[in-house]
């Protein structure tokens, strides 16, 4: 067995979840995903599929008419993007995983923007890679910026490929355009590829866009470019359990990236891409009304939990998370299993995503009913009454 993977840590965020599940009375907020169901239309489209037999094998590359509709969305955001830049996979995991076997050989050096979701850090190291991390810096606020300078400096020739999420899971910061140029214009000069984890990209809150959509790297490179672009399906259309995502990449990418989906997976299944295909068709529907929710649960409850005492946080741009820390609470992963056995509620330590958010707590805010985060907001007050009498 290769040491690469004895040694790589369990997720904390599941050690957590592990103390919790099953109890009924707990409220959970560990994972990244919403508690509603996939909208119907889409969930019927799989029931046709499946009645109709399609149960076989597709193209490795995903069905065309999905490539097709993936291009035509992506460019409705993005600008002109051909279904010949675009890859079907099983799941945003799986395309980032391709991504990095595709661009990563053991001994690269990959540098990850942290925190991050620990999956981003934890591939590379699968792979022999050597990983770097750049941590953002948390604000008196409660936010986190970059240090851009820093980052442009931490990006040098040895760089093979730069990691970044954003909209950001955990914290919700997000990239400016700006900031996306100047990173590009660095890549271009070292010859760093790019790896863009942009699956929050439409939950985003702020009213400076045009596309409702946050920043994108593809807006301000071109299609040669050193940039692999990583998106799903779960979180703006709550498809998590269908394990759908897709790639955008240099058109000379696709057919070697066909290959290697072959070996990994072979292909995504036919129903759940004909869902997606609804999905996409229903997306002027299905997504404003989703992030226009999860601004509402976001706005409900970072003014509660900024109004309990010692709390600090700050509402995030995109995403679908509160990032917070609580005074006199140091160790993060000892907090959250408190949190779940004492007050009943699921939180993911900060310390899973990177050493520099030990302390924090992640509070995924996508409930279907807002007043289950009024009443989480309730319980961690009551537990926090009770540590000082």
């Amino acid at each position: 067995m290769r040491q690469a993977i004895l040694d790589l840590e369990e997720s904390k965020i599941r050690e957590v979840a592990n103390a919790g599940m099953g109890r009924a009375d707990v409220l959970p907020f560990w994972f990244g995903e919403s508690d509603e169901v996939t909208p119907e239309p889409v969930r019927a489209a799989a029931v046709a599929a499946l009645q109709a037999g399609e149960t076989f094998y597709s193209h490795n590359l995903g069905l065309p008419e999905l490539r097709q509709a993936l291009a035509g969305y992506t460019s409705a955001l993005h600008g002109p993007i051909g279904p010949e830049r675009i890859a079907v996979t099983s799941g945003g995991v799986n395309a980032l995983m391709l991504a990095m076997q595709m661009l990563i050989d053991a001994g690269d050096e990959v540098l990850a923007v942290t925190p991050v979701w620990p999956n981003l850090t934890a591939q590379p190291l699968i792979l022999g890679a050597r990983l770097r991390c750049l941590a953002l810096k948390p604000q008196p606020d409660g936010a986190w910026t970059l240090d851009l300078p820093a980052l442009l400096a931490a990006i040098t020739p040895t760089t093979r490929l730069l990691v970044i999420n954003s909209p950001n899971n955990p914290t919700g910061w997000t990239l400016s355009k700006a900031e996306q140029q100047a990173i590009v214009a660095r890549c271009r000069e070292t010859g760093t590829w790019i790896l863009a984890d942009e699956v929050y990209e439409r939950l985003y809150f702020r009213d400076d866009t045009a596309n409702g959509a946050a920043p994108s790297f593809l807006d301000v490179s071109g299609p040669d470019d050193r940039l692999v672009v990583v998106q799903s399906f779960s979180k703006a259309f709550l498809m998590t359990g269908w394990r759908l995502g897709y790639l955008v990449m240099p058109a000379a990418m696709t057919q070697p990236l066909g290959k290697l989906i072959e070996f990994n997976t072979s292909c995504a299944p036919v129903f759940v891409q004909r869902a997606a295909a609804v999905a996409l068709a229903q997306t002027d529907t299905i997504t404003p009304r989703i992030v226009a929710h999860l601004r509402q649960c976001r706005d409900t409850l970072v003014p509660l939990l900024q109004a309990l005492p010692g709390v600090q946080t700050s509402p995030a741009p995109g995403g679908m998370y509160a990032f917070l820390r609580i005074d006199g609470f140091a160790d993060s992963l000892q907090l959250a299993k408190c949190l779940v056995l004492e007050a009943g509620v699921g939180l993911a330590p900060g310390v899973a995503f990177a050493p520099q958010a030990e302390g924090w707590l992640r509070w995924c805010f996508a409930s279907k009913d807002v007043a289950r985060l009024t009443q989480g907001v309730e319980r961690v007050r009551a537990w926090l009454a009770a540590q000082v009498r």
